[in-house]
């Protein structure tokens, strides 16, 4: 058994109680010498847009052939699939594991990244115990077969093939292309209270552009600090999509947004 293998793991668990932590145990007890990186555990309860959100900035900054678990699943315990998802750009050396339930989490990484194979978890001998929990597949299935493809079971073996067609998708709402902009949504809040939206940077790099609040339209900008401290601020974030912050301060707090709520972009002269 290789020890090697890397896992990272994304939840909306939270950090008060112990589910983070003994997920890391049910991968432990299959092999201690794992690389385990929390990606992040303060998602809102179930909320999969942020979550395939965090995902999908997350995924390319891991080496190739990491574990990828992730555990935001309001269908827990219902006839939802579980699935190990293979992707990447060749048939013969995945760029990762994809490992958690079967409802549109990690459909922002298949947006970039082929999927080479996907299975259903069936084969509960890879599980933490044949009987699991009806509220905690985290615990009993997820982490334990994200740890076994880290250290270097074959896909095929945790799981039976199912079509790429038959896994469910969760794209972002359509951009709304406007006479003299663009219509998109908020698709997550980050810590810092940024309004991140589903308006890519591609649709608005080598443009001169702006956000409408309201009655006041905000220009686009480089960074946080080219606006006074206090104000709201339109940039590009590092994970390449147009965002909404105040310099020094909490745009979702301060706006009053939330995720799914309009945004309305306009071409500046």
């Amino acid at each position: 058994m290789s020890g090697a293998g890397l896992i990272t793991l994304l939840s909306d668990f939270g950090y008060d109680d112990i589910y983070v932590g003994v997920m890391k145990g049910a991968i432990a007890q299959v092999n201690p010498a794992l690389v385990v990186v929390d990606l992040t555990h303060a998602i809102p309860p179930q909320a999969i847009l942020p979550a395939r959100f965090a995902l999908q900035s997350a995924f390319p900054y891991f080496p190739a052939g990491s574990v990828h678990v992730a555990v935001v699943d309001p269908g827990v315990g219902s006839d939802r699939r579980g699935i190990a998802v293979a992707v990447g750009q060749h048939p013969t050396q995945p760029q990762g594991y994809l490992v958690g339930p079967d409802n549109g989490l990690f459909s922002g990484i298949w947006e970039t990244w082929p999927i080479l194979a996907c299975v259903e978890l069936n084969q509960p001998q890879y599980w933490r115990s044949p009987h699991p929990s009806q509220t905690f597949h985290g615990r009993d299935i997820f982490a334990p077969v994200g740890a076994h493809l880290a250290s270097g079971v074959p896909l095929t073996q945790v799981g039976t093939p199912i079509p790429v067609s038959a896994l469910v998708q969760n794209r972002l709402p359509p951009l709304i292309p406007t006479p003299t902009g663009l219509h998109g949504c908020i698709q997550a809040i980050d810590h810092f209270g940024n309004l991140v939206t589903t308006i890519p940077q591609t649709a608005v790099i080598g443009k001169s552009w702006a956000v409408q609040l309201g009655t006041e339209v905000v220009p686009g900008q480089a960074t946080y600090s080219d606006r006074p401290v206090g104000s709201v601020v339109a940039l590009i974030g590092s994970h390449g999509w147009v965002e909404l912050g105040i310099n020094q301060g909490n745009a979702a707090h301060t706006l009053q947004l939330q995720i799914g709520d309009p945004v309305t972009l306009i071409w500046q002269p």
